[in-house]
């Protein structure tokens, strides 16, 4: 087998294509990420205004920011406890149907995939080439690391696969110790309450028998002679819109893995149109998209005061807003809400935040690897989400692998996305920057070494098995999409996420889990722990603290 950072090519195929092939097929999963530290505005940067607007004063009972899983969960529970509540999502809302064209695709991308920058954060290259639009991808750079956010009504479920797994109790606790005594009840009601809520399944045999999911079939036959043991992953997919596809009846985009933006066709089971879309019909939730929480602070009455732009789909802010509310649920997402915190400590908006907090910041191990010209056939086309993977029972560190349809392939070159992930320690730090008002994520180069060193060695087992060769994508800059920590649980807070010492406050996002989940991927995990934590606020807190 050739080394995996210098491939020879094979026969008639130039080591340019092999490499082609392989920077489209990760980018299409976030693996080749491209010009983050040039984005024009961010999540913390405040958006150009062609005047000063005044200030709107609002006072509320209950904010949310973020609407991704925790946020979701968060935004339904208080609505249903009665509480009169306002979400704060900087995205904009995106919806879809049958032949919908909601979503750009990935060989045709155009602003509607990046967050305010004039140029792709995937594919590798920062030439400018349209106009900055409130997209739904947003690539925060760090040293040694990029961390890929979500920005839209539904946070990350929008663009991400949908492989919604459950760790093993053991894992759970090497992931989690301090949360290690939740995982029974975590098993018993809120993992279940999330699949209900979110209606998954694993991909049907008439579906995984089509031709479009060849490249599928041919992962599960060569993963046991990896020393995998396959499985077919759990997803929040309708499947009759699949099955559509292949019948001609809607436009392709499940059955040719076009995801990485969102799923046109609809069927996907995303938090806006579950959580998000139940706490709207109770008539107590109001969402509001394309606000931006640029601080956070603690007013003299102790009460929470967010300033907050209402921009327009081009950054410019419209309206300058300054909500006073009783009780904030911090669900942006792991670096937003780990930035947001970081910068209140700094700029002493917030007095005695927990020290931990920027700390505990973990990439859930991921990393991204294409699988370049396999023996056995992988199809014209590769079909989607992705469906099939395989854990490794005897790996000295737990790790998962998965494939993962991609969605463009370079002429005479086959390439297969194959992800790995698995348990790393939270080695991840956030260091306040006065000159850009931010918070700045630094990665130890090593963090994770001996996870990758596994997770390298059984992708390599698997192009012996299956013959083609390997090419780690995420050599040259490590990204990942499954930011975690930077808020610990018990040390920035506690179990049910309130924020240690600070009344109202709570985190109930990837950024109280410290690094990783398991050897999952992190949105089921993240999501039963909010089911968990808001059973515990509603009981606790609700009339006593808000």
């Amino acid at each position: 087998m050739s080394d995996n950072t210098s491939p020879r090519p094979a026969s008639g195929v130039s080591r340019r294509q092999v490499l082609g092939a392989a920077a489209l097929g990760a980018a299409a999963l976030g693996g080749s990420v491209a010009g983050a530290g040039q984005a024009s505005a961010s999540a913390s940067a405040p958006a150009s205004a062609a005047s000063a607007p005044a200030v709107t004063e609002r006072r509320v009972r209950a904010v949310v920011v973020g609407t991704g899983f925790g946020g979701g969960v968060t935004a339904l529970r208080l609505a249903q406890a009665g509480v009169s509540t306002l979400v704060l999502e900087r995205g904009r809302r995106w919806r879809t149907g049958p032949n919908a064209t909601t979503f750009c695709r990935f060989a045709t991308m155009d602003n509607r995939s990046a967050w305010l920058t004039d140029h792709s954060v995937v594919g590798g290259d920062t030439t400018p080439v349209w106009t900055p639009y409130t997209g739904v991808l947003e690539a925060v750079t760090g040293n040694g690391m990029t961390a890929m956010c979500g920005a839209a009504v539904g946070g990350g479920s929008i663009m991400y696969h949908g492989m919604t797994l459950q760790p093993t109790k053991a894992n759970f606790a090497t992931s989690i110790p301090v949360a290690a005594g939740l995982y029974d009840d975590l098993d018993r009601w809120a993992y279940p309450t999330v699949a209900r809520m979110l209606g998954i399944s694993t991909i049907p045999y008439d579906v995984l028998a089509a031709d479009p999911y060849k490249s599928s079939r041919l992962f599960r036959e060569v993963a046991p002679k990896a020393g995998l043991t396959p499985f077919e992953v759990p997803l929040p997919i309708d499947w009759s819109y699949a099955r559509g596809e292949l019948t001609g009846q809607y436009e392709a985009t499940y059955t040719t893995g076009d995801i990485a933006f969102g799923v046109n066709n609809g069927g996907k089971q995303s938090i806006d149109v579950t959580y998000l879309a139940q706490a709207e019909s109770t008539g107590l939730v109001e969402v509001a998209p394309l606000h931006v929480v640029r601080d956070l602070a603690m007013d003299a009455n102790r009460r929470w005061v967010l300033s907050v732009d209402r921009i327009d789909t081009g950054g410019t802010v419209r309206e300058r807003i300054r909500v006073t509310a009783d009780a904030v649920f911090l669900n942006a997402g792991s670096p937003g809400t780990t930035r947001l915190l970081v910068r209140s400590r700094a700029k002493g908006l917030i007095p005695d935040l927990p020290d931990a907090i920027g700390t505990r910041w973990g990439n859930n191990g991921d990393r991204i690897w294409a699988w370049i010209n396999p023996d056995g056939d992988a199809g014209t086309r590769q079909g989607g989400p992705a469906c099939v993977g395989g854990s490794d029972p005897a790996s000295a560190i737990p790790l998962t692998v998965v494939h993962a349809g991609s969605p463009v392939q370079q002429p005479g070159v086959t390439a297969l996305t194959v992800v790995g992930f698995g348990i790393v320690d939270g080695a991840g730090t956030w260091a306040y920057d006065a000159d850009a008002d931010d918070a700045v994520l630094t990665w130890p180069a090593d963090a994770d070494a001996a996870l990758q060193q596994l997770i390298a060695a059984r992708m390599r087992a698997i192009a012996a098995a299956g013959g083609g060769l390997m090419i780690d994508t995420d050599a040259g800059g490590p990204s990942t999409w499954h930011a975690l920590g930077g808020v610990p649980m018990g040390e920035a807070v506690d179990l049910a996420g309130r924020v240690l010492g600070h009344k109202g406050l709570y985190v109930l996002d990837g950024a109280r889990i410290p690094g990783s989940t398991g050897a999952c991927n992190p949105s089921m995990t993240i999501a039963a722990l909010a089911e968990h934590s808001m059973r515990a606020i509603v009981r606790q807190d609700l009339g006593r603290v808000f």
